[in-house]
């Protein structure tokens, strides 16, 4: 009996022995992570923290303390790794961290890593997509904004961004379909110049090419969308290109109400003179024509119109 109780006496010893040591060696492990993390050496301070975890660990109710800080680091070293990713430009690499370093969090307990989380994935998001955006990758800008806009309907500035995405594509349809859905989600002052700017830009494009009822169907959309003397302009110029005088008329006098110091509404004035007097609008000639009588280019026709008009 007395044999037995020595052999287990000898083996207490040895594991008391054994478990002061692993405890020893979990601290030293331990104390070169926190030095580590002191120096900016994340990688290696969380892999020490993972060492200096499983070590603690096996030893029971002494190592307890030291578990509980080791999860208390782990998760938060492993999202500021994922940052370091992100600001490096390595998105996709950060997002896959930042996700790894959640579930680290949610499983040890460490709910400021989970909330930093939730607030800056949306953002990394939507710097990924601008950045595809900025760096002329539009089919992959529109992927991204894409995914930003099934996760949050209601964002405007990704339905702004997709629409500026999609006309540089000239997916004019789609593009119009992201501005008013931006549109509706309180952005209607940028959407409606986004889209006004967009068509405009069309109309100009297609009055060059001589595609006439093109350019004024684009130009009256782009005043439909935001008020603006040249898209009035651009769609009196191709009304009268294809012989639409009524269409030009209207374009013009509407041009002159948005834009009446414009340098183009003199000229303007006069075109309306001619096609008043065309049409047999006596009155409506004569008023044009007063109003470009003290302009030199105009003088002698305004003067010699105005006589004939009022015999």
């Amino acid at each position: 009996m007395k044999k037995i109780l020595l052999v287990i006496a000898a083996t207490l010893t040895a594991t008391f022995a054994l478990s002061a040591q692993d405890m020893a060696q979990a601290t030293e492990t331990y104390n070169n992570g926190a030095m580590a993390l002191q120096a900016g050496n994340d990688a290696d301070a969380l892999s020490k923290f993972e060492e200096a975890l499983t070590m603690a660990e096996a030893c029971g109710e002494e190592g307890a303390e030291m578990v509980g800080n080791c999860k208390e680091y782990i998760p938060k070293i492993m999202f500021s790794i994922a940052k370091a990713s992100v600001k490096e430009g390595n998105y996709d690499k950060g997002l896959s961290e930042i996700e790894a370093a959640v579930a680290k969090a949610q499983e040890y307990g460490v709910d400021s890593v989970v909330e930093d989380a939730k607030e800056l994935v949306p953002q990394i998001k939507m710097n990924k997509a601008n950045d595809l955006l900025n760096g002329k990758d539009y089919a992959g800008a529109i992927q991204a904004y894409k995914d930003i806009i099934a996760e949050n309907p209601d964002n405007a500035t990704a339905q702004l961004r997709l629409g500026l995405a999609y006309s540089k594509i000239n997916d004019l349809t789609n593009a119009e379909a992201a501005y008013l859905a931006a549109a509706e989600n309180g952005q209607d002052k940028a959407a409606k110049k986004q889209l006004g700017t967009m068509f405009l830009k069309e109309a100009q494009a297609a009055f060059k090419a001589q595609k006439f009822s093109v350019a004024y169907e684009n130009a009256i959309k782009s005043n439909d969308y935001l008020e603006s003397g040249n898209a009035l302009y651009f769609a009196g110029m191709a009304a009268q290109k294809m012989g639409q005088d009524a269409k030009s008329i209207e374009a013009f006098e509407k041009f002159l109400a948005v834009a009446p110091n414009d340098k183009k509404a003199d000229d303007i004035k006069c075109t309306l003179a001619v096609s008043a007097q065309k049409a047999g609008d006596k009155a409506k000639a004569l008023e044009y024509y007063n109003q470009i009588l003290t302009n030199p280019k105009y003088t002698e026709v305004a003067k010699a119109q105005i006589a004939a008009l009022s015999k």
